[in-house]
């Protein structure tokens, strides 16, 4: 069971930790440029060292389980960040975006995504105070996930951006230019104000950190239902996007398995969530509102030897699998769309 943290080590660390990422974009407003590979890595390899000793001050304050759970539950968001990023890619070439302007698109998705997982995650704690059979529907969601992405796998349905409604409806209703302005949302083309492509990028970039918070969150509170721990993990897994986003580059496209990977820790934490609903029961037309003694209740230790395992056999599995070629680009098939 997860031992209390201190509320001022809890509002600390939130305070350093948005002015660290508020920081980080602000520097990208300042100075749009297109980092170097050396750049980038030096950047992830910051920000995931900051990660390992936060979860070290974490074991020193609140003991060894709040520690285990900030590090699986880290892990784990930022392996779906990972994922994330295949969509972006994808958005970035669908909508041609100027590569010195991709890290001001970035900045703003790591925004939204923020915003997004935060109201999630209030809201997910306010649910599972008042109704905790709310992880039924929620391991059930995250097994429905997880035998989806290996269907899409084995079937080879390729990974694409479809506009939804709302771009759609925004190409109808507002004036839309189909050049680019700087990172200019609006701009006078002819005399007259029109929005550029960087509107519906944002949007497009939007309403995917929104689906893909559908999944992340559900997931995290498989690990922990400390809210603290929730959105610690989740900033920490957002720190560094950017820079991954330009380190990892063509790299992504040689990551064959890691669908399989996400699958297996996603089935696995929505298996456990269901466990955990079985075990504390309270729904009176299920065994009368008894739990199952059964139903066994997964150490954190399991769960983060499990997620680490799926991605180390995935990411190498994958690189061996394509180290004499890789698939063809996503983005490249779907630019040429």
């Amino acid at each position: 069971m997860t031992l209390e943290l201190p509320i001022w080590f809890e509002a600390v660390s939130l305070s350093a930790m948005i002015a660290l990422l508020i920081a980080d974009l602000l520097v990208v407003g300042r100075r749009p440029h297109v980092p170097s590979t050396r750049e980038s890595a030096i950047w992830v390899a910051f920000y995931i060292a900051l990660a390992l000793a936060f979860g070290g001050v974490v074991w020193g304050v609140g003991g060894a389980t709040p520690a285990a759970e900030f590090y699986t539950g880290w892990l784990m968001e930022y392996s779906l960040s990972v994922d994330n990023l295949f969509i972006f890619v994808i958005i970035m070439a669908r909508f041609a975006v100027p590569r010195l302007q991709q890290q001001r698109v970035l900045m703003v998705g790591i925004i939204m995504a923020l915003v997004f997982r935060a109201a999630f995650i209030l809201a997910g704690a306010a649910i599972i105070e008042r109704f905790t059979a709310i992880f039924y529907l929620f391991g059930l969601f995250l097994v429905y996930t997880a035998v989806k992405l290996v269907v899409d796998e084995v079937n080879e349905v390729e990974e694409d951006f479809r506009e939804n409604a709302l771009i759609r409806g925004l190409r109808r209703v507002l004036p839309l230019d189909h050049h680019y302005d700087g990172s200019k949302v609006r701009t006078v083309v002819d005399g007259k104000k029109v929005f550029t492509p960087m509107l519906v990028v944002f949007v497009a970039i939007g309403s995917t950190d929104l689906l893909f918070a559908f999944d992340s969150i559900p997931a995290i509170f498989g690990v922990t239902k400390d809210p603290f721990l929730v959105f610690s993990t989740n900033l920490f897994a957002l720190m560094g996007l950017r820079q991954l986003y330009f380190l990892l580059g063509s790299l992504m496209d040689r990551l064959v398995y890691l669908p399989y990977a996400l699958a297996a820790v996603l089935g696995f934490i929505g298996v456990k969530l269901v466990l955990e609903a079985l075990h504390t029961n309270n729904l009176p037309f299920v065994n009368g509102g008894e739990g199952y003694d059964w139903a066994p209740e997964v150490p954190i230790w399991l769960s983060l030897t499990v997620i680490l395992v799926s991605l180390t056999v995935g990411t190498v599995a994958s690189l061996l699998s394509t180290r004499n070629g890789s698939r063809t680009e996503k983005s490249e098939v779907s630019a040429g769309k």
